[in-house]
């Protein structure tokens, strides 16, 4: 499914998110591919975390590093945000975030995972998460709400989360 949105950054700036389902990225430009997060299930429950510079809630991920493969930043930021291990993932697609002022380009990776937990939650050693919370997926607009693009990302988790490796 293809889902294109306008978005208004803080600064003013306009971006066009064009989301598209995928179930791999080896097509995708590495070098332009930025960000792996996860609709991390433990149980039934999904997790989310609360910080970032926007201090607001969203999903557990975060910036690909060099040489990184994309799982590795998954299961590194996932850890980092929210102390949880990932046990088993699947791609759900991808964001192409368009800069209008000169059309570049990157993007932006969401999988869909199976968590548990190392520990408690103690702090994000970056400093960027500073509570993680479990709740109901039906009720993940009460924490943000991310358009169309958003529902299809959460609907599609759900569809596959029962597909994921045990």
């Amino acid at each position: 499914m293809n889902i294109s949105e306008e978005y208004t950054g803080r600064s003013g700036v306009k971006y066009i998110f064009e989301y598209q389902d995928s179930n791999s990225f080896d097509d995708l430009d590495y070098l332009k591919c930025r960000q792996a997060y996860g609709v991390c299930f433990y149980g039934n429950k999904i997790v989310i975390g609360f910080g970032g510079q926007k201090q607001n809630w969203g999903l557990i991920g975060g910036t690909i590093e060099q040489g990184e493969k994309f799982t590795e930043t998954l299961a590194r930021e996932i850890q980092e945000e929210s102390n949880l291990k990932v046990l088993s993932c699947l791609p759900i697609g991808y964001q192409k975030v368009i800069d209008t002022r000169d059309n570049s380009f990157v993007y932006q990776l969401r999988y869909v995972c199976k968590v548990e937990p190392f520990g408690p939650f103690a702090s994000d050693p970056a400093g960027g998460v500073t509570e993680v919370r479990f709740i109901d997926p039906k009720d993940y607009r009460q924490y943000f709400d991310w358009g169309k693009i958003g529902e299809r990302i959460i609907n599609l988790a759900l569809e596959l989360k029962n597909k994921l490796p045990q």
